[in-house]
């Protein structure tokens, strides 16, 4: 098999090309974080942590929930938490049922950092906003499937989108959802949804 990074095999398969598009959006996602984490000392991970309990609910914002949704041990990921609890920029609630789990929260100074993080990857939106509404469609439909297929290979271990629901269906006329009894339009598919099962 050849490799997408050669630019003669990206002549030649389209394939190829969108890989390399691919990454070179993930390289600006890693540039936008870094920026964003160095500003306030903290690592990439440390940003992203903050930003995800900002806007998930509790039973999302333990150690070992995190450790899946960001495919990183939970060793990794209980260092973040000390160094943000060391800041002040979390704390920690110890789970009644069980005295080795806890929740962990934002402190106001941490939701201050995760609110205004949360806008890192505005740049990135903007110019989607000049595509016309059938090329987003297509985009998210496009992403979402790519998605799909990255977690059932392992590459991506967790996700809450539409189309891994146990609420999701899909028809013949298009999607829909069983939660909401209700069809979904194309644009209304989501890629983290708080009612995921």
């Amino acid at each position: 098999m050849k490799s997408s990074f050669n630019p003669n095999e990206q002549q030649q398969k389209l394939e190829s090309k969108i890989v390399v598009a691919l990454e070179r959006v993930s390289e600006a996602f890693r540039v936008l974080l870094w920026n964003e984490s160095k500003e306030h000392s903290l690592s990439p991970i440390q940003i992203q942590i903050l930003i995800f309990l900002h806007f998930h609910n509790e039973e999302k914002c333990k150690v070992g929930y995190l450790a899946e949704e960001f495919n990183m041990t939970k060793a990794t990921i209980s260092d973040s938490v000390k160094i943000l609890l060391s800041k002040n920029l979390v704390t920690k609630e110890i789970d009644s049922t069980d005295t080795r789990s806890f929740v962990i929260h934002l402190s106001e100074e941490g939701r201050k950092i995760a609110k205004k993080s949360s806008l890192f990857a505005t740049v990135i939106e903007k110019p989607l906003q000049n595509l016309s509404d059938q090329e987003k469609k297509d985009m998210l439909n496009s992403m979402m499937n790519l998605i799909t297929h990255l977690n059932k290979i392992g590459v991506i271990s967790l996700q809450r989108m539409c189309f891994s629901c146990s609420f999701y269906e899909k028809k013949r006329n298009g999607h829909y959802c069983n939660f909401l009894n209700s069809p979904l339009k194309d644009y209304e598919l989501r890629v983290d949804c708080p009612e995921h099962s």
